[in-house]
This record gives C-alpha cells, structure tokens and sequence, in this order.
C-alpha cells in the first residue's frame, strides 16, 4: 500500500502539474477515441499499451474480457457500451485479449474453477469458446499453443456478442463504427490483430489499421 501512496504524490508533484492543461480541459467532458475491452490482470496497461493519454480511451475491464450477450446478464458491461456508443459516440470498438491468460487457463480446464464459483458461472459465457476449442482443436495438444488459440477465439466470440447490443448493432447497421479483435502478448509487446481477410490474428502494423477493422458483416463465422 504504502508504493501507491508514494505514487499518488509522486504524479500530483511531477505528472499532473506538467499535464495540468490537459486535466483542467478534460472538465468540460471526454470525448474518447475508441472503447477499449480488455482483461482486469494487472499485467495489461491499455493507455501504456496505445500510448494514450487520459480522455483518449473508455475502458471496460473484467475477467477474461467477456462481453455476454445482450439480455443474457444484468451486469455493468452492457450499460458501458451503451454509453460508449450512444452517450459517446466511440467510433472504435476493441476487444483485446492476452497471453497467458488465467481465467482462459480455467475455461480449459474448469477443475481448476471449483474454489471460485463466481468464476465459473462468469465463464458460461464464454461457453462458445470452449466448445470451439474442444470440438475443433483436437489436433491441438499442446498447453502453450491451445491457451492461445482459446485466448483468440474467446476475442472473436466476445465479438459476437457484442454484435448483439442494440447500440452497437445499430452504429454497425449505419456505419459508425468498427469492431477489432486484438491480443496483447505482453512478454514481447507485440499486438495481433484480427485479419478477416486472411482469417487469422496478424502483428498489427502502423499502416494496417485498416485491415484489421472487423466492420458489418466482415466476422467469420464461429
């Protein structure tokens, strides 16, 4: 505890008065560029990773970056993208994953969930990508490269269900907005993005934004 207070004085002595400019304009309201899904572990740092600053990124954090299919669970992420969306008027919408993850390290193996129910009945809806991996992965046998391949079909399958809320199906429905699917491996710093024209999550970069926007009707099939 006592190194974030020592951080606590340490922005408000070095950070914010060399950024007070920026903090006294963001009063007035935020408009952010994009609204960022992620993980709650605390190995990611959204605004450190896109090197963003505060008001640039809305940010949606939970176990396993799910997004449960709207109507299927009175939680806060529905009423967040909503406000992103509709409030806000995001015009980027991304679900990013990350290697190593433990909650997709117990969607693989659920023995690993019996001491935290809370967990296992978040994880019924990421219940698409388990049965993804199970039925069409058994070619699949090794742990490294089978917690991977879950980490980037539960993005993809997170993506489905974003679809789902009405907001965002909407700005999809009027071109508004883009969806994008991203995993972070933090051990390297390397960000993937999903390709739908080749299919597969590639590094993403500079210049292909573009090619990784997933914009109405261009998500595979899961």
């Amino acid at each position: 505890m006592q190194k974030l207070v020592e951080g606590i004085h340490q922005f408000q002595n070095d950070v914010f008065c060399s950024k007070q400019r920026l903090f006294e304009g963001l009063v007035k309201g935020q408009q952010p560029l994009a609204l960022f899904i992620t993980c709650s572990d605390s190995r990611i740092d959204p605004s450190l990773l896109t090197q963003t600053e505060p008001g640039e990124l809305f940010i949606l954090r939970n176990a396993g970056n799910i997004i449960p299919a709207y109507g299927a669970y009175n939680g806060g992420e529905a009423a967040t993208i909503e406000f992103a969306v509709s409030a806000l008027g995001v015009k980027d919408i991304i679900v990013c994953g990350h290697s190593h993850c433990g909650v997709m390290g117990g969607l693989l193996d659920q023995s690993k969930l019996e001491k935290i129910p809370a967990v296992k009945s978040w994880l019924s809806h990421a219940e698409s990508t388990h049965r993804i991996i199970e039925e069409n992965y058994t070619h699949i046998t090794d742990p490294t490269a089978r917690l991977t391949a879950t980490v980037e079909e539960n993005v993809l399958v997170q993506l489905e269900h974003l679809r789902t809320h009405p907001s965002v199906a909407a700005a999809l429905s009027r071109k508004s907005i883009n969806l994008h699917g991203w995993v972070y491996k933090f051990e390297t710093g390397q960000v993937f993005g999903f390709n739908p024209e080749q299919g597969q999550f590639v590094i993403i970069e500079e210049t292909s934004v573009a090619a990784h926007s997933l914009s109405h009707g261009n998500l595979p099939i899961i």
